[in-house]
């Protein structure tokens, strides 16, 4: 064995490293958001692809000056601005006036990214911020959702409000769930699948969201853990509140924007835990804020809140789940033994 081999070399961790990058990554994710994006293109028209253009485009140029204004290096390169100006514009119906769209844009960039230090600093998840921000602000326009294929027939007035989650609002009775599916404005399982309601432009399609998640999950870019118990909690609940009805469930599984939310935002490496078990616990916790607020709250939709209060919580799920180094002593057991 020659010198060289019996040399110990120290470095400084990771001491595991891979070819990922950042812009690699956000780069799939946005290859995943592509299929809900044509399809949103399908239903509403091609002002849902405006909309989805001024908003990256607004996020680019508002992280381009944050950069600059705080001397910092520019960080268009890791895409991570494009992937916030698409899932914002997803969270948002495809007639919401433009000017609105860039104030989310801000927020969630500026506000919320930049002003705690750019990518991987934020502790909340941006594009959901944003979309907060617009909904208690700007609540009619929010709420002024196209019909699919309206776009065919302009004349038509082509909005609409009566989405299926608002139906089951204020109602979760036994009798109450069964009048809401059994409504002449629900639509059916198989429009709920693909989109055909009117929603949010990003969120309608399950079957284009879970497609771009089986696509991250194949790149290895998420873990499926997060998405399934995320969503297999909330299908625990409603199984319970819908008094074993399994039709209200899956009603409740493709409604608003629960599949872009388990997918997209709630896999997010910044504002998720690292751990099995905190993702666990991270992912069960948002299924049961978002069901508390379906069931009990005022909105008839509660995603957007129960990732932000999951994210505020990571550190504390991190701190709890993180083991316990092989031969660590206990800080209580150092105090007891330092006060004999």
């Amino acid at each position: 064995m020659s010198q060289e081999n019996k040399l110990l070399t120290v470095s400084a961790s990771p001491h595991r490293r891979t070819e990922d990058t950042t812009g690699g990554i956000m780069i799939d994710v946005v290859i995943a958001l592509m299929p809900a994006l044509v399809l949103s293109v399908v239903l509403f028209g091609l002002r849902s692809l405006l909309v989805t253009a001024v908003s990256v485009i607004a996020c680019v140029v508002l992280e381009y000056i944050c950069r600059k204004v705080m001397k910092r290096n520019n960080t268009l390169g890791d895409f991570s601005a494009v992937v916030t100006g698409i899932l914002l514009a997803f969270n948002l119906p495809s007639t919401m006036p433009l000017w609105m769209v860039v104030i989310g844009d801000a927020v969630a960039i500026v506000v919320v990214k930049q002003f705690f230090g750019g990518i991987g600093q934020n502790f909340v998840n941006p594009a959901l911020v944003g979309r907060i921000v617009l909904m208690t602000s700007f609540p009619t326009y929010i709420n002024n959702f196209a019909e699919p294929f309206a776009w065919r027939q302009p004349e038509v007035d082509a909005i609409t409000s009566a989405t299926p989650l608002a139906q089951f609002a204020g109602n979760y009775s036994q009798q109450g769930v069964i009048t809401a599916m059994n409504s002449s404005q629900m639509p059916t399982l198989t429009e709920m699948f693909f989109g055909i309601y009117g929603g949010c432009l990003g969120e309608t399609c399950a079957a284009a969201l879970i497609l771009g998640g089986v696509y991250l999950c194949i790149r290895k870019v998420i873990s499926p853990r997060i998405p399934l118990y995320y969503l297999g909690t909330v299908a625990l609940i409603m199984l319970i509140a819908g008094r074993g009805n399994l039709q209200f469930v899956l009603y409740q599984l493709l409604s608003g924007g629960l599949m872009l939310g388990a997918i997209f935002m709630a896999t997010d490496y910044t504002t998720s835990p690292i751990k099995t078990k905190g993702k666990i616990i991270f992912a069960v916790g948002c299924g049961i804020i978002t069901s508390l607020i379906r069931i009990y709250g005022s909105l008839p939709e509660g995603v957007s809140f129960s990732i932000i209060l999951m994210n505020i919580l990571v550190p504390h799920i991190e701190t709890i789940t993180t083991p316990r180094p092989f031969g660590a002593v206990r800080e209580k057991k150092v105090k007891e033994e330092a006060a004999k």
